[in-house]
C-alpha cells in the first residue's frame, strides 16, 4: 500500500464563491444556518465538496469538522467522523468532536506555568488539570468567517478567532487563523493554523476528530495503526508526562509496523492502566528551532480498517502525536441519526506539541512572543487499500 505524498503550503485564495449546485473541476463551498448558541450567537455550517466527491462539512462554532465523507473499496461514500446532527449537541455534550483544540491542546499540569518571571493559573477542567484550552477553549467559540471561496488547491475556508489577554487565564492578546482546504486531487483536509501574539505567550493548537472508518459501526480495536515514532511520553495517573522519552521497543506502545489497535490495548501495563487504553503523546518530529521555523509535513501514523478497505494517513509538521482509543466514550451520547457511540468506537489522532510542555524545559517549546508567528499544518487523507 502507498498513498501520495503530503501536500505543502498555503493555498492561494480565490475570490469566487460557488453553490453547491454548480460543482465544477476545482470543487464548490456553499454555506447554510447551523442553529444559534445560547449566548444568541448565529452559527454556519460551510459544506466543501472536491471534484472526487469528498464532502466536509465545517461550523463556525468550534471550527467543528461536523461530518467528513469518504469512499470504500466499492466507491460508497459515507461520513467517517463521530458528531452530532445538530448544534445543540456540541453545545451541550460534546467531547471535542471535530473541534480546534486551544489554547493549549492537551493537558497542564495543575493548570499552573511559569512565563518570564509571572506565575499563570489557568481553569481546571480535567480533574487536578487543564484540558484542551480550559472551560470554554476554542472548541466553544463562534470563529469569524474571513474567507470562503476556492483556492488553487481546492475549496477553502478560513475562521478567525481572537482570544483575549487573560482569557482562560492566558496571557496575551492571540490573533488566530485555521485554514481548511479540501484538496481538489486527493481525498484529503488540509489544516493550517497561524497566530501571532502581543504579549508573551503559550500557544499548541490541533484538531480533535474522531475517526470511526466504518460510518460509526461498531468498535476500532480492529482497525491497524502504524505510528511513526521510535518514543513515546509517559505519564502519571493524572495523565501528565513525567518529562521521559521512553522507547516503545518492547511495549504495547510499539505501532512502528501495522498492529491491531485491540491487539495490546488490555495489557497489564501501567501506562494503559492509566489511560484506560491508549491516551498518549508518541514523538513523531524533532522540535523546531523557533516559533517562526516552518518544519516540512511528514507523514505521522496511517489507519487501516480491513472491513471497508478505507486507510487513513495523517501527517503534520508537529513533533508530537496524541493517540486516543475513545476509551471514555461509554454510549451515554446520541450522535448523527440517533447512533450511540459506545466504547472506543472513535479514534483520535491529534497532531501537537507535547502535554505539559510548559513545565518541562526538555520538551519543544510551546512559547509565542511578540513578532513571532506560530504556524503548523495537518493533513487528514483518506484512501482505499
Amino acid at each position: 500500500m502507498k498513498l501520495p505524498a503530503a501536500t505543502l503550503g498555503m493555498a492561494a485564495l480565490a475570490v469566487a464563491e460557488v453553490a453547491m449546485s454548480n460543482p465544477s473541476a476545482t470543487g464548490s463551498i456553499s454555506r447554510a444556518p447551523f442553529g444559534v448558541t445560547p449566548q444568541g450567537v448565529p452559527v454556519e455550517i460551510y459544506t466543501l465538496r472536491n471534484p472526487l466527491g469528498m464532502e466536509v462539512r465545517i461550523a463556525t462554532y468550534g471550527g467543528t469538522v461536523v461530518s467528513l465523507t469518504a469512499p470504500d473499496r466499492e466507491g460508497h461514500f459515507t461520513d467517517v467522523v463521530l458528531g452530532f446532527d445538530s448544534l445543540d449537541g456540541y453545545v451541550k455534550a460534546s467531547p471535542y468532536f471535530g473541534a480546534i483544540i486551544g489554547r493549549y491542546g492537551n493537558r497542564i499540569a495543575h493548570g499552573r506555568f511559569s512565563l518570564e518571571g509571572h506565575s499563570y493559573q489557568l481553569a481546571t477542567n480535567n480533574g487536578p488539570n487543564s484540558l484542551h484550552g480550559g472551560k470554554v477553549g476554542f472548541d466553544k467559540v463562534v470563529w469569524t468567517v474571513a474567507h470562503s471561496g476556492l483556492g488553487s488547491l481546492g475549496p477553502q475556508l478560513i475562521l478567525t478567532y481572537l482570544s483575549r489577554d487573560g482569557e482562560e487565564g492566558y496571557p496575551g492578546n492571540l490573533s488566530v487563523t485555521t485554514t481548511y482546504t479540501l484538496l481538489n486531487d486527493k481525498n484529503a483536509l488540509q489544516i493550517e493554523y497561524s497566530a501571532s501574539t502581543d504579549k508573551t505567550t503559550i500557544v499548541n493548537l490541533t484538531h480533535h476528530s474522531y475517526f470511526n472508518l466504518r460510518g460509526g459501526e461498531g468498535d476500532v480495536l480492529g482497525y491497524s495503526l502504524q505510528i511513526h515514532a521510535d518514543y513515546f511520553t509517559p505519564v502519571d495517573a493524572t495523565l501528565i508526562p513525567t518529562g521521559e522519552r521512553r522507547s516503545v521497543a518492547g511495549t504495547p506502545f510499539d505501532f512502528r509496523l501495522l498492529r491491531f489497535i485491540g491487539s495490546r490495548i488490555g495489557s497489564a501495563d501501567e501506562q494503559l492502566k492509566f489511560g484506560r487504553g491508549y491516551d498518549h503523546n508518541w514523538i513523531t518530529g524533532v522540535p523546531r528551532a523557533g516559533m517562526g521555523v516552518r518544519h516540512y509535513v511528514r507523514v505521522n501514523a496511517t489507519v487501516l480498517d480491513p472491513v471497508s478497505g478505507r486507510v487513513l494517513q495523517v501527517s503534520s509538521s508537529e513533533p508530537g502525536l496524541q493517540f486516543y482509543s475513545g476509551n471514555f466514550l461509554d454510549g451515554s451520547l446520541k450522535g448523527k441519526g440517533g447512533r450511540t457511540y459506545g466504547f472506543r468506537s472513535g479514534f483520535c489522532l491529534e497532531p501537537q506539541h507535547f502535554p505539559d510542555s510548559p513545565n518541562h524545559p526538555n520538551f519543544p517549546s510551546t512559547v509565542l512572543k511578540p513578532g513571532e508567528t506560530y504556524r503548523s499544518t495537518l493533513i487528514y487523507q483518506l484512501a482505499v487499500n
